[in-house]
């Protein structure tokens, strides 16, 4: 038996919850994934899983079994890099994940350039407004926009983003410009979900306090460029990051709205799993990315300020 092998199809089947999950991704017969569990089983002498036909539960030896396999795969993945020279050379592959519309934009320049400096490493490219699980999706380095959770990440500050409401001149003309944000009430909203509730918008009042408007939304969208698209046909006001209706303010065809109430921006980091000592080619990429981001976030922020 490989015990090392059937360690990694255990935890693949208890992290994707059952055995034709895991061998699906390992492209492994469910048959051959049951049995080298059931060989690990036997060599332990001890049940490490509970079967059903919906799902598997972790025994309690099984428990304790599974969190020291975890600790012994990530130090001979560590080791296995080592050797491949990742930890002297930078060279091998880099995933990367970030917004659809801020990784399109900011990101994948930054990239290009990166692959023409460094022609060892390649780089996958994940764009996604869901935030993907390092862990799980095996990724290495991801761009978060807003708060963080409390988690074994590292966090990379390298800037801030506005979030901001505007609308239209058109609709703007038509139902007259909102001066305080109840005011928002009389207005057609479009409602972006990734980062705004379809029932209201929060607004900065009397200082630190915040103001939860409600609003009359028209339009529920899963894009921010779908969302910015329907504002400039007048459908209705829309609350966005400021990067994603540069191009529209820059133009004039859409108008800032309520900037006096805009709650704080928005944090932007860059994270990556903390596991010991970075590979060189994660360390290349965080030196080479951050102080080109915080230089295009400082751009957008001034430009952003020019227009309140």
């Amino acid at each position: 038996m490989d015990q090392l092998e059937a360690m990694r199809i255990l935890l693949l089947s208890v992290d994707r919850g059952s055995f034709s999950a895991a061998g699906r991704e390992l492209r492994m017969p469910l048959a051959t994934v049951s049995r080298k569990v059931a060989e690990l089983e036997t060599h332990l002498g001890s049940r490490l899983l509970h079967r059903t036909t919906r799902k598997l539960a972790l025994t309690e030896a099984g428990a304790i079994y599974l969190s020291s396999a975890r600790r012994i795969l990530d130090q001979v993945n560590e080791a296995e890099r080592a050797a491949a020279g990742e930890f002297r050379v930078p060279r091998g592959e880099l995933v990367l994940t970030a917004p659809v519309l801020f990784g399109r934009l900011h990101i994948l320049p930054i990239v290009t350039e990166f692959l023409t400096t460094y022609p060892e490493i390649n780089v996958r490219l994940r764009f996604s407004d869901r935030n993907l699980d390092l862990i799980d999706e095996q990724v290495d380095i991801a761009v978060r926009i807003g708060s963080l959770p409390d988690s074994s990440m590292i966090a990379t500050r390298i800037g801030s983003m506005r979030m901001v409401v505007c609308a239209s001149p058109k609709l703007l003309l038509e139902h007259g410009e909102p001066n305080v944000p109840p005011a928002l009430a009389l207005l057609p909203g479009i409602s972006y979900d990734t980062f705004t509730s379809a029932s209201s918008w929060p607004f900065r009042h009397a200082g630190t306090q915040i103001l939860h408007v409600a609003i009359k939304s028209r339009l529920s969208v899963s894009t921010a460029d779908a969302a910015v698209w329907a504002a400039l046909q007048g459908v209705g006001v829309i609350r966005v990051l400021h990067y994603q209706c540069a191009d529209a303010l820059r133009d004039g065809s859409l108008r800032l709205i309520l900037t006096a109430f805009e709650p704080e921006p928005l944090p932007v980091h860059l994270i990556h799993a903390s596991r010991g000592d970075l590979p060189v080619k994660l360390r290349a990429f965080l030196d080479f990315a951050t102080i080109r981001l915080r230089n295009t976030l400082k751009s957008l922020q001034d430009r952003s300020a020019s227009r309140t």
